[in-house]
């Protein structure tokens, strides 16, 4: 029988949350860790080591252990971690040693300066497959010695994000020409301070709006998964911005924003054009701040077109094998050789 470790965040929209559920569906033996408790540490020495000592985990050591003594209890096919998962080369190399599979999803690009974590460029090499949901890292994850990479997309989970019919009080609420939810990075505050001086109605979700002036006003926080589904039912057009610090060719919302039903302003990468094909057919592309206006106001615009798009994209992926079921099955198919 199958079994399978789980290694990462929890809550919310957590990719190794929707795994874990995912295996369970599939009837796997799994068991989940979560890495919060290697951060765990008194306020000084915490801020110490995460900004002094590039992100390091206080108990990365005793954490590593941890899961090794799992791994060793428990006689796992597999051990999947996510992002930048807090377990040192010592323990992989150990884990390597009992047989057991090392894998790991690539949330976020480490050489994003918001995440660069030294320690664990020491880690990587260890696993025997790297999972990225981004081409624009895979030459460097191969020139720091990891063996096998390999291109995933990002997927959402279906328990989560699904068309949600908000109340009469709850559209009122979350109404909005355009909606975004993401963090505040100092890139995308054109795109929204130009939206929001076209005379558009912005609402925006995620953390560090308020930092800035143009869209301190048009904030609305940060939004659990109920808030993000009745926020992206109720906004006429679905802003999808990738993150460019993290050489991102498409996001987590490009599959959640769809499988709610909602009409897609995209921004254009090749990645996204893969996921979703030609213009027109499932969502609007757009390159430049002028070409994103013009496109908004013709949505804006034009109702029937907007439900179209919305209809297109969400059949799409919720009928395209986009769950996150879908990409942990791809990764047993590919660890067993199938194609």
């Amino acid at each position: 029988m199958m079994k399978i470790i789980i290694v990462g965040g929890t809550g919310g929209t957590n990719v190794a949350d929707a795994f874990m559920k995912a295996s369970q569906k599939f009837n796997i033996e799994s068991y989940f860790l979560s890495f919060l408790s290697a951060y765990e540490a008194p306020k000084l020495i915490k801020q110490f080591n995460w900004h002094i000592r590039g992100k390091y985990p206080t108990k990365l050591n005793t954490f590593s252990q941890e899961i090794l003594e799992e791994c060793l209890n428990n006689k796992p096919n597999l051990l999947l971690t996510t992002g930048i998962t807090p377990i040192n080369s010592q323990a992989l190399q150990q884990i390597g040693k009992l047989g057991i599979k090392r894998l790991n999803f690539l949330t976020d690009d480490p050489w994003n300066k918001a995440h660069y974590p030294p320690w664990f460029f020491q880690c990587l090499p260890h696993y025997d497959v790297i999972f990225t949901p981004r081409r624009a890292n895979i030459d460097d994850l191969k020139n720091i010695g990891c063996r096998d990479v390999k291109y995933l997309p990002f997927g959402y989970d279906p328990d989560l994000f699904y068309p949600e019919i908000p109340t009469d009080k709850e559209k009122e609420n979350y109404i909005a020409d355009v909606m975004f939810a993401g963090g505040a990075d100092s890139d995308r505050i054109p795109y929204i301070d130009a939206l929001i001086k076209a005379g558009m109605k912005v609402n925006l979700y995620g953390t560090y709006w308020e930092r800035f002036p143009e869209t301190k006003a048009y904030t609305r926080g940060q939004a659990d998964v109920k808030t993000l589904r009745l926020a992206i039912k109720s906004t006429k057009i679905a802003l999808c911005l990738v993150r460019q610090a993290n050489r991102d060719g498409h996001v987590m919302r490009s599959f959640e924003v769809p499988a709610v039903g909602a009409c897609m302003l995209t921004e254009d990468t090749p990645e996204h054009r893969e996921i979703f094909g030609e213009e027109g057919e499932n969502v609007i592309y757009f390159k430049t701040i002028p070409e994103m206006l013009a496109k908004a106001r013709w949505l804006l615009d034009n109702e029937s077109e907007r439900l179209r798009l919305a209809n297109n994209a969400y059949k799409l992926i919720t009928k395209g094998g986009n769950t996150y079921g879908d990409r942990l099955q791809y990764i047993l198919k590919t660890l067993s050789g199938e194609k």
